[in-house]
């Protein structure tokens, strides 16, 4: 499942639980994802009227799009089972809990699927701890 990541989410947020989602995409955007032209910075899901949006998500225009090319930021419908909408928003309306995009990949299928995490931020000194424990495991690592 190789892709693009959002290596900050994981820095940024404790995830508690993880959902893969479909995502509509115009056929330049597809070619800019092909070519890594992603930026995850300030993205995040959201619901709106019972369906799920993934908002603030930067895929750069196609350079070969000319006037057929998508608005970089715009907000993209993201799919998942009626079931599986429901628990995320029944825990997303918890306190404190927040849906990440942390990757985007191409199935088997060549379909472009979203790994989405559910989480809670990280204070200032959980993040330098946990940076602290990698250092030390990179350390061990070493030897």
């Amino acid at each position: 499942m190789a892709g693009l990541e959002n290596r900050r989410a994981r820095h940024d947020y404790e995830i508690l639980e993880t959902y893969e989602a479909g995502l509509v995409l115009r056929g330049t955007e597809v070619k800019s994802i092909r070519a890594s032209q992603v930026d995850f910075t300030g993205a995040f899901a959201r619901f709106e009227n019972g369906e799920l949006f993934l908002e603030n998500l930067y895929v750069a225009p196609y350079e070969k799009g000319g006037y057929t090319n998508h608005d970089p930021r715009r907000l993209r419908k993201l799919l998942l089972h009626k079931g599986e909408l429901a628990k995320l928003r029944a825990k997303v309306e918890q306190k404190g809990l927040t849906l990440v995009p942390l990757k985007i990949f191409f199935n088997e299928r060549g379909l472009a699927k979203l790994l989405l995490g559910l989480g809670r931020g990280k204070k200032a000194f959980q993040k330098k701890d946990d940076d602290k424990r990698q250092a030390v495991q990179r350390e061990l690592e070493s030897w």
